[in-house]
């Protein structure tokens, strides 16, 4: 997906991205900014810390008047500092539960709470609370339109890590479900190109976490006890070992769903169906 970094792009009359120039395992093409409203702009994820993307951001076309994030990894939230030194607006978002790995430049002027709802002119933007990858994520719904801002939550060319322990995967598969029950019309997600079809994509994703549990049990029933670095071969076979460091983080995060469902048990490194 080649997104033009620091280019404004027009979704809808009333949403524009411009994605950072931070390409990267992580992030795919990188990171997508959003402004949402025509005339007085919100800031959806202001991206790292790059003065280059803060001043593409600045340069569009409105008047930016508050930034919200949907986490606070380092990839989406340390450009609101740089943006507040230049045009003194608000951030809100939340903290995390885990500092590890997160921003701490992020000073949220209130704190965002589950279906709040942040009124603009014209639109209003619901906030939907989704942890999962993070404990502090949150993903927020464009009304009227039914656009889906995602976050990390759902990434299109690449499915979420979920890294212990702020990141939970009972939590993620429940907020997935979760997002069932809105009007969304499409998902814009915090790395790669607008996803048409949500509740498809959603579905997907579900169905695919769920196959990586099957997939460990299956393997912990025919070897009878496995330690994640046994398992991540069998489990993520189809991934290049290259990036068996990082889908080990995962693989944790299905280990840890397991045992708290009863499925599997633990003797110091050992797992066993």
């Amino acid at each position: 997906m080649a997104l033009e970094p620091e280019v404004v792009e027009t979704l809808s009359p009333m949403v524009r991205r411009i994605t950072a120039n931070n390409p990267g395992v992580f992030t795919g093409p990188g990171t997508n900014t959003y402004l949402v409203g025509d005339g007085n702009v919100t800031v959806i994820d202001p991206g790292p810390a790059m003065d280059t993307h803060a001043q593409a951001i600045a340069d569009a076309p409105g008047t930016i008047t508050q930034i919200i994030v949907t986490h606070t990894h380092l990839d989406h939230s340390p450009g609101a500092q740089l943006l507040q030194k230049k045009l003194g607006v608000p951030a809100y978002g939340l903290i995390a539960a885990y500092p590890q790995h997160q921003d701490p430049t992020f000073k949220a002027a209130a704190l965002l709470k589950d279906q709040q709802i942040i009124e603009g002119k014209d639109f209003r933007i619901r906030v939907i609370h989704t942890p999962g990858h993070a404990s502090n994520h949150l993903c927020f719904l464009l009304e009227p339109g039914g656009m889906l801002f995602s976050g990390d939550h759902i990434m299109n060319g690449s499915t979420v890590v979920i890294r212990p322990p702020d990141g939970n995967m009972s939590a993620y598969i429940d907020s997935l479900r979760k997002l069932k029950g809105y009007p969304m019309t499409a998902i814009a997600p915090g790395h790669g190109a607008v996803l048409e079809d949500p509740y498809s994509a959603v579905d997907w994703i579900i169905q695919h976490r769920l196959e990586r549990e099957k997939k460990i049990l299956e393997s912990l029933r025919t070897t009878g006890q496995g330690t994640s670095d046994s398992l991540v071969e069998a489990v993520y076979e189809d991934v290049d070992s290259s990036l068996f460091p990082i889908a080990k983080w995962s693989l944790e995060s299905h280990l840890i769903k397991l045992l708290e469902d009863g499925e599997i048990s633990k003797t110091g490194n050992e797992y066993y169906s």
